[in-house]
């Protein structure tokens, strides 16, 4: 993707980044992956494609994937995700429980945040690892 996306910040301005904003990059990240991911793996219609992935980008799905990779994450990742997780955001969620917002966009912010700085191995470790939840 990089040859047609040009991340033109550096770790220094990623880090003084709002966390809303790192999760609003990994909202979209996240959502392309799980999309490619059924494409690949499946013959859907569009329509069941969209029913599918609603099924693991919803806030409770993330929230779930969170808890369960948490432990594998470094102390610097879990700094991103309580950032994340402690981001003051003002939508209120309408399909799920506040807790359960707070933790989709702590996952949705530690995506951003590895995407935006670059790391590619490890973002892709981590969704290597969610791939295997929403199997």
């Amino acid at each position: 993707m990089e040859e047609f996306i040009e991340l033109k910040k550096d770790e220094t301005e990623v880090n003084l980044m709002p966390p809303l904003t790192w999760a609003y990059i990994g909202d979209c990240v996240y959502e392309l992956y799980i999309r490619t991911k059924l494409i690949n793996e499946t013959y859907m219609k569009p329509h069941a494609l969209h029913i599918e992935s609603i099924k693991y980008v919803k806030a409770s799905a993330q929230s779930e994937i969170l808890k369960r990779i948490y432990n594998d994450l470094t102390e610097e990742e879990k700094d991103i995700v309580r950032r994340g997780r402690n981001a003051e955001n003002h939508h209120l969620p309408k399909n799920c429980n506040v807790q359960e917002y707070m933790y989709a966009t702590a996952f949705e912010a530690l995506i951003g945040y590895l995407y935006l700085t670059k790391q590619n191995k490890r973002l892709q470790e981590i969704l290597n690892k969610v791939s295997v939840i929403v199997d």
